[in-house]
């Protein structure tokens, strides 16, 4: 038996073949390239294909597949929202796999990437043995996937733990309208905007970041303009680490977790910030739960 994992991110499409002790057998990532809607679910299609063809080379059956997104999964209909995908506002993503692929007998099953982040840590990584905790999931976007008491915490609607709209500044800006605060300031693309917000500021730098075109500017190089001890990218990254200090305390605060995990592909090279990030929300957390929980990168 064999199952494949789907992981739909804003820019990338990841998918794997794995046995069912979660053993990964093969592995491949695509870029989303822009694509949208239709677009974006053909690459899925294709990338269930490719693998499930693999898969028949080697004698193995796929029996079940599984589909995280970034965004919400409507439970009762399969839809999705997806805001950093173009066309996946209201995507019937669940009947097209369904009808994709044509075959009864393979159980297919869509959630939340943040959801599944925490269920993949409870299961083989940081938080083996944990019934509260929550995984802080800063990539494209941000979101946090919650354990409370051993259960997934889904709210009315299948939307808790959109933590990107975390009022985290005042006054209000309308810059905030299309993510949220916390993402706009804290994730990998939000990085990016902070960047070009101090580089318009900023008429006199002429550093690194200067250099690189604004259509392509990202989490990456202004991580290794950081290292390098960029004036700008020194200052986002300092402005992000406030941010994510502030979420870290709000979360202990309100889910006293045993443990809090950074993931997402800016944790990555935002790993090094853990230090950094712990004394920021030090000054934040209500102090009887910040002293009980653990703040550790993912392991997967």
């Amino acid at each position: 038996m064999a199952v494949i994992a789907l992981d739909l991110g804003g820019t990338k499409l990841a998918s794997a073949l794995f046995q069912p002790d979660g053993v990964p057998v093969r592995k491949i990532i695509q870029p989303l390239e822009k694509r949208g809607g239709d677009d974006v679910f053909q690459l899925i299609l294709d990338a269930i294909s490719d693998q499930m063809g693999f898969a028949s080379s080697k004698g193995m059956v796929v029996n079940s597949l599984g589909c995280c997104v970034p965004g919400i999964v409507y439970s009762g209909s399969g839809r999705i929202w997806a805001p950093n995908i173009s066309g996946m506002e209201d995507y019937p993503l669940l009947d097209k796999i369904r009808g994709g692929i044509r075959n009864d007998e393979i159980s297919v099953i869509l959630d939340n990437d943040r959801a599944c982040c925490i269920m993949g840590e409870v299961w083989q990584g940081m938080a083996r043995g944990c019934r509260n905790a929550i995984f802080m999931a800063v990539g494209t976007g941000i979101g946090a996937g919650i354990l409370t008491n051993g259960s997934i915490l889904r709210g009315s609607s299948d939307a808790a733990g959109a933590i990107g709209w975390l009022a985290l500044d005042q006054p209000y800006n309308e810059k905030y309208n299309a993510c949220g605060c916390f993402e706009y300031n804290a994730s990998g693309e939000g990085l990016s905007k902070v960047a070009l917000e101090y580089l318009r500021d900023d008429r006199e730098y002429n550093g690194m970041l200067r250099n690189i075109d604004p259509a392509g500017m990202n989490a990456n190089e202004i991580f290794n303009a950081y290292r390098q001890n960029d004036p700008v990218a020194v200052r986002v990254i300092k402005n992000a680490v406030l941010y994510w200090g502030m979420a870290v305390a709000n979360l202990v605060s309100l889910f006293n977790p045993e443990k809090i995990i950074l993931g997402g592909g800016v944790f990555g090279p935002a790993v090094v910030l853990i230090p950094d990030i712990l004394a920021e929300a030090m000054k934040w957390a209500q102090p009887v739960s910040f002293r009980q929980v653990k703040l550790e990168p993912s392991a997967l």
